[in-house]
């Protein structure tokens, strides 16, 4: 390609890195040392899944892999694509193989795929016909077949850090594609960009044809925010009113508001944050402030999470609400939380207590010689299902009292749950004279 034509290129495309040396972050990956680094300098490929969010650069990784390895590259998109697409791949991986080639397949996506799909590179990968990478913005614990999973190494990668925005940033202006950027609008852009090279550089790109239309020489914060006011709104997304504004909806939603809750939420979509993330708050509110007020509150929070990887925006985003909903007007609790941040505490405070004998487990006839679960009592052979006086804590622990349910939802009932066992545990006193009471 000549270098005039190179001017048509989509800026990605011209900043895309040529060597490794020119990747913009992933340095935990990619540095002196670091795993993928030694990869490639191994000289041998190998099959492996790349995920992380959008726009942190796993394409552009493939590719930089099979150019150092001089391998044919294919890449197959999982979501146009199908067993057609995998089957030519398999044909022209035989083909190079004749000519003593490498060839590297390219999966974006592969997430899309489904279990079939999937295990139709396994007999490929095995033979080492091709060697196989996967793109995924999804968990491939649950994304990606077991089989294929086991054959592949997994690279995590991460958002792209401020700095690394503004290295992008600083490498379009050398291009010349757009003029010079304010502080502020560069502040804003890298907020708005969000980890995200590629949202960057196709925001870069809207903004170069704008400049070149109105013949600007300098890109204000003003004028950024009036050509692409309805995606950026006035919503720094990586600096203080974002936390001050999920800070907002989570005071809702603790303060049992539906309206401030839904007020905070719609603002942080309309702002341009990821639904997911927001989804991942929802099951940390439930956790944290409902608890086992209502523990359904959390398996809501989990559906609506799992209802937004099906469907999407704008769709998907129905279910948060929801979820936003239900979490401001559901019973509130932080027994739990409080419980489990005083338990590690105390633990960090005193370190490790041994595991009483009637405890321990005693898989093997010496443990049993040596008293190992001597005069366990099994529960479930008591009256009620409750073995009264036994004693599960370190031998001379007091009582902790770590868990405290509120008089609030089902705590009401736990807590008079939790005041009967006592209740029975005083009347008959642990059978081992160092115990002390419940």
């Amino acid at each position: 390609m000549n270098p005039m034509s190179s001017k048509h290129q989509p800026l990605a495309e011209r900043l895309r890195p040529k060597t490794l040396a020119e990747v913009i972050g992933q340095q935990q990956l990619l540095g002196e040392g670091m795993a993928l680094r030694l990869a490639f300098e191994s000289g041998q490929p190998h099959s492996c899944i790349l995920w992380g969010p959008p726009g942190t650069g796993k394409t552009t990784i493939a590719r930089l892999m099979a150019d150092a390895f001089d391998a044919q590259f294919i890449t197959i998109s999982a979501v146009l694509g199908g067993v057609k697409d995998i089957r030519e791949a398999v044909e022209l991986a035989l083909l190079a193989q004749q000519q003593e080639r490498r060839t590297i397949v390219f999966v974006d996506e592969v997430h899309r795929f489904n279990k079939s799909q999937q295990d139709a590179f396994l007999p490929h990968v095995e033979s080492g016909l091709f060697t196989f990478i996967g793109a995924t913005t999804e968990n491939p614990s649950f994304e990606v077949n077991s089989a294929l999973l086991s054959r592949a190494v997994v690279y995590v990668l991460q958002p792209l850090s401020a700095a690394d925005l503004a290295q992008i940033i600083d490498k379009a202006l050398a291009l010349q594609v757009l003029p010079a950027l304010d502080e502020a609008a560069r502040e804003r852009l890298i907020g708005y960009a969000d980890g995200d090279a590629r949202r960057l550089l196709n925001t870069l790109e809207t903004l170069a044809v704008a400049a070149t239309q109105q013949k600007m020489d300098r890109v204000t914060d003003a004028w950024l925010m009036k050509v692409l006011g309805e995606q950026l709104r006035r919503y720094d997304k990586g600096g203080e009113q974002f936390y001050d504004t999920i800070s907002a909806l989570h005071k809702s939603v603790r303060g049992s508001d539906p309206d401030a809750s839904l007020y905070w939420f719609v603002r942080m979509l309309d702002g341009g944050v990821d639904p997911r993330y927001l989804s991942r708050r929802l099951i940390r509110m439930a956790s944290e402030d409902i608890g086992l007020a209502d523990p359904r509150a959390l398996r809501l929070a989990l559906d609506a999470a799992e209802v937004y990887e099906r469907l999407g925006t704008p769709e998907g985003e129905l279910a948060l609400a929801e979820c936003v909903v239900y979490l401001a007007v559901a019973p509130k609790s932080n027994a739990v939380y409080k419980a489990f941040n005083e338990a590690k505490a105390l633990i960090k405070k005193e370190g490790t207590r041994p595991v009483p004998m009637h405890l321990r487990n005693a898989p093997t006839k010496l443990m049993k010689e040596l008293d190992y679960g001597k005069g366990y009592r099994y529960a479930h052979d008591e009256e009620g299902g409750f073995a009264a006086g036994e004693r599960y804590l370190p031998e001379g622990m007091a009582a902790p009292g770590f868990y405290r349910p509120v008089e609030r939802g089902l705590e009401i009932k736990i807590a008079e749950k939790l005041r009967q066992l006592r209740v029975l545990n005083q009347a008959q006193p642990a059978s081992r004279p160092s115990d002390a009471g419940l």
